[in-house]
């Protein structure tokens, strides 16, 4: 239960449109109530009326029968205000919770989020929030609603017989108390299990359809859509257990409905009040608490929902509640222009046991160019993520013109860097939009530039037709190849004016002839600028100006390119090799 508390604190914001919810579900209990209660002592009055000429003339019918025409026109616009109002305050509250839990999940690192599989941290961010809207739509206001019943019951029963007020009442008091708290806890397993294997199914099937290209081509179809089978037969036992433990709970609040109407139907025979025999009194008080079941209902999947919304919390709150792991500056530094980067005595791991860099010691002086070699595994790419502060060093320090990269801001520290990584990613978007984000306030002003980078690098088959930019590309570029998703990648770096360029294999998956062009376009744009560059291929080492090789999360050996060749039987070697 503690883990829905951070979230009932937001509902602070729609304070009002809660209150009006309520009131206005109160409002709608109470005209159904009196409906039926004023219904059954009119039809009862009007037949003891009828027995007698004399009672028959001076019986009111019309004031009863107005009133139930006011009550059902009452009950009919505030259950419609109702929903208005309780929808409205659901999706306004859950659009408030989106925004915190996403705000809550941007400052959090890979460090944070090590270990969370992408589907699940979808299913956390759509179907977890989902079903918090149960605590208000479903427990809170329904809950509030029928306690609140029961004391106006209490009242308007007493005006008549306060020993048949506290019957009743003492009656629906016990179930409401009972029965959400005793199928809460006969429910909690099976609703936890309910929701882990409806998380598992969509972790499963989201990892399916992302990797069907690589399933179709192993012929690894058939075991995969089996898991998924078996994980959909495991929902459905699941849904099951928990369909036949709602349907107890129903048919317990039927049984404990049926007890107190027979129970008012006894007592009130005696007499209601001072009325010996009751007459129609008898008939308003039997139906009144027969019209108690509208305010009952809710009571039998109320575990259910609480069970939900508490587990879901809980998911909620092993990221939300987490510290960032990396943070940055909050007051703006002096913004970065020359690009001198020093790793100092450099200790880094992704695991507590693992060691991936260690005592490394690197200069990189301003305006130079730079090239990290090495075996795959040596620790250049995770030299890469500590320099953009996706990751924290174990121990060490990490410095951009002799200030610390953690007194930067995070916006001045990627203004301060164009990168083209390892993995290129594609939005799902426009050819104009994947390149534009490369632009600090990109206007269609700027497509003649946007078409210029593209031919540079050599993408001028997608400039065909009268609006080429608007070309769409699908989710993670899959019209396009390899080689031009790299492409664009690059373009994105000559789109962005930094004092440093970061490259992490820039070239990978392009052919030779297209690789040194390439090259010869991001040494031209890094004139002036700050270059690191991560590579397996000895494409272009003789232009730049220090070459380190690294080893085991070291630096093994440094120099030119022509002092390796002399001196360092390994690179001479991989140069003969490769190049």
């Amino acid at each position: 239960m503690r883990a829905l508390l951070p979230y009932i604190k937001r509902f602070k914001s729609q304070g009002f449109m809660m209150f009006i919810g309520l009131f206005l579900s109160v409002t709608t209990l109470m005209a159904g109530i009196g409906l039926l209660s004023l219904s059954g002592w009119f039809l009862s009055a009007t037949a003891v009326a009828g027995l007698t000429v004399l009672t028959a003339q001076t019986f009111n019918y019309f004031t009863p029968a107005g009133g139930v025409r006011f009550l059902s026109i009452v009950r009919t616009a505030s259950r419609y205000g109702e929903r208005l109002a309780t929808h409205e305050a659901t999706f306004s509250l859950l659009t408030d919770l989106r925004c915190w839990v996403w705000n809550k999940l941007l400052p959090l690192s890979a460090k944070n989020l090590q270990g969370v599989r992408q589907g699940d941290l979808l299913n956390r961010l759509v179907a977890d929030i989902d079903t918090l809207d149960h605590l208000y739509l479903r427990l809170m206001t329904p809950l509030a609603a029928s306690l609140l019943m029961m004391l106006a019951l209490y009242f308007f029963v007493g005006h008549f017989d306060p020993e048949l007020a506290r019957t009743l009442c003492s009656v629906l008091l016990a179930v409401w108390l009972l029965l959400p708290t005793t199928f809460y806890f006969l429910g909690r397993k099976p609703g936890i299990a309910q929701l882990e294997t409806k998380r598992q199914l969509r972790v499963q099937l989201l990892e399916y359809l992302q990797g069907q290209a690589e399933l179709t081509l192993f012929g690894a179809q058939k075991a995969y859509r089996d898991r998924l089978n078996q994980a959909q037969s495991v929902m459905i036992n699941s849904q099951n257990v928990m369909n036949r433990v709602t349907a107890l709970s129903q048919a317990c609040l039927i049984l404990c409905h049926g007890f107190a109407v027979l129970l008012m139907l006894y007592l009130a025979a005696t007499g209601v009040g001072t009325a010996v025999p009751p007459g129609p009194r008898l008939a308003m008080v039997v139906f009144l608490t027969m019209a108690t079941i509208e305010m009952m209902m809710p009571l039998a999947g109320a575990f259910q929902h609480l069970s939900a919304c508490s587990s879901a919390a809980t998911r909620l709150n092993e990221v939300v509640e987490q510290a960032p792991s990396v943070t940055f500056a909050n007051e703006q530094s002096v913004a970065v222009t020359a690009g001198n980067i020093a790793f100092k005595d450099i200790d880094f791991g992704y695991a507590k046991n693992q060691s991936v860099l260690s005592g490394l010691n690197l200069h990189i002086p301003s305006g130079q160019k730079v090239a990290l070699l090495g075996q795959t595994g040596c620790g250049k790419s995770s030299l890469l993520s500590l320099l953009t502060r996706e990751w924290l060093p174990t121990n060490g320090q990490i410095t951009i013109d002799d200030h610390e990269v953690g007194d930067y801001t995070e916006q001045q520290l990627r203004q301060s860097m164009s990168v083209v990584s390892q993995r290129i990613y594609l939005f799902s978007g426009s050819l104009r939009d994947n390149l534009a984000l490369a632009i600090e306030g990109a206007t269609r002003k700027d497509d003649d530039k946007l078409i210029a980078v593209l031919q540079k690098v050599g993408l001028d088959s997608l400039l065909q037709g009268e609006k080429p930019l608007d070309t769409w590309l699908g989710e993670g570029g899959r019209q396009l190849s390899g080689g031009e998703q790299r492409r664009i990648g690059v373009a994105r770096a000559l789109l962005r004016d930094a004092p440093i360029l970061l490259l992490d294999e820039p070239t990978e998956g392009l052919d030779k002839r297209t690789e040194r062009e390439i090259l010869r376009l991001l040494f031209e744009f890094a004139e002036g600028k700050t270059m690191l560059m991560i590579s397996h291929r000895l494409t272009a080492m003789n232009k730049m100006d220090t070459i380190h090789l690294m080893d085991q999360g070291t630096i093994r050996t440094s120099g030119s390119h022509r002092q390796l060749l002399s001196s360092d039987d390994y690179y001479a070697s991989l140069f003969e090799r490769l190049a």
